[in-house]
């Protein structure tokens, strides 16, 4: 009988060791983890699925091979950077026909120009979140971030890109700036800034303005809705100067060993009502033409989820830099060890 018993259990495990998998690696709190269970049970895929908090993490540790993942989740300039170095598969759109109802807007970008390696998810920019019981004043410039009646009261993003990016906009100078004159002027401005900065933040950053711990963060507009949703006192705004426009997408990486299943995982998120559930829940702005219409009209009208034009106007995506990056990580490094 144990015998058996010891049979039945190891070919229970055989078989559960056995199954089609994919391995995702995602943001921190990006989908509905519903989703997840969904496509499980709908195609008998299972999926394994990681989180990352920057795209320099998740650069890093695909680069590395440490782990090999089907389906990733970078942004604009980080999917340009691992087309260049032949880090990504090119996607066949015959696997993916729900293609078609993504926003012409966000198809041919300069990241992507022949839509062949990567599919949009998630679009937003980066702006300041502020609680209006707290800042009783025009939020318009990204020179409030410098205003020494708000010491420690500032939450600055832990991302080089978006941390020396706000510094290059308050100087007047372009996100994808490679001068290293303007670089180095950007990382003085941080360093002066930093003693009044509570901390830098990433996915915490939203219940911390919630919370009412900061009277000032910089957000990636997602978490700027979510915050609002849960604070009254809580604004979002885009300084006038400008700002980043940013796309995050769906990619496969060189070498994934399910490609077939990643195509099935791409098509299955953008299906309209899983693309609903996932913008529902995680409320940033989705590109996808049939999920944004069963939107309500509170979050169609928050200027923070679906900024005017006027608003876009003096936005910029970033660029892969190249060599000039490891300027960006030098200057980062002091900035965060000053």
């Amino acid at each position: 009988m144990l015998v058996i018993l010891a049979v039945v259990v190891a070919g229970f495990y055989v078989f559960r060791d056995n199954r089609e998998t994919i391995y995702v690696f995602n943001w921190g709190d990006y989908i509905d983890e519903s989703v997840i269970s969904r496509f499980e049970k709908e195609t008998g895929i299972k999926v394994v699925y990681d989180v990352f908090s920057t795209n320099e993490d998740m650069y890093v540790k695909i680069q590395a091979g440490g782990s090999s993942y089907d389906v990733a989740f970078p942004s604009d300039y980080m999917i340009k950077r691992m087309i260049d170095e032949d880090m990504l598969e090119k996607i066949n759109f015959d696997n993916v026909p729900n293609y078609k109802y993504v926003d012409e807007r966000f198809k041919d970008l300069d990241f992507d120009p022949n839509n062949e390696y990567s599919v949009p998810y998630f679009w937003g920019t980066v702006g300041i979140l502020y609680n209006t019981a707290m800042v009783d004043e025009e939020v318009d410039s990204w020179d409030i971030l410098w205003d020494k009646k708000y010491e420690k009261q500032i939450l600055m993003l832990d991302s080089q890109r978006d941390s020396i990016g706000v510094a290059l906009l308050k100087l007047g100078y372009s996100l994808n700036t490679k001068d290293i004159a303007q670089l180095e002027e950007a990382g003085e401005l941080l360093k002066q800034q930093k003693p009044l900065v509570l901390a830098y933040v990433v996915d915490e950053v939203k219940d911390k303005m919630v919370a009412g711990e900061a009277a000032l963060a910089v957000v990636w507009s997602g978490d700027a809705v979510q915050g609002m949703a849960e604070n009254e006192n809580l604004a979002y705004a885009i300084p006038k100067s400008g700002t980043n426009m940013w796309v995050d997408s769906m990619v496969i990486p060189k070498g994934a060993k399910n490609k077939e299943g990643a195509e099935k995982f791409i098509n299955f998120m953008l299906s309209t009502e899983i693309a609903y559930l996932n913008t529902k829940h995680v409320m940033y702005s989705t590109p996808h033409t049939e999920a944004k219409k069963m939107l309500d009209e509170w979050i169609l009208n928050n200027p923070a989820a679906y900024p005017s034009d006027e608003a876009l106007e003096n936005t910029e995506t970033f660029q892969a830099l190249g060599d000039v990056l490891r300027e960006y990580d030098r200057i980062w490094t002091e900035v965060k060890a000053r």
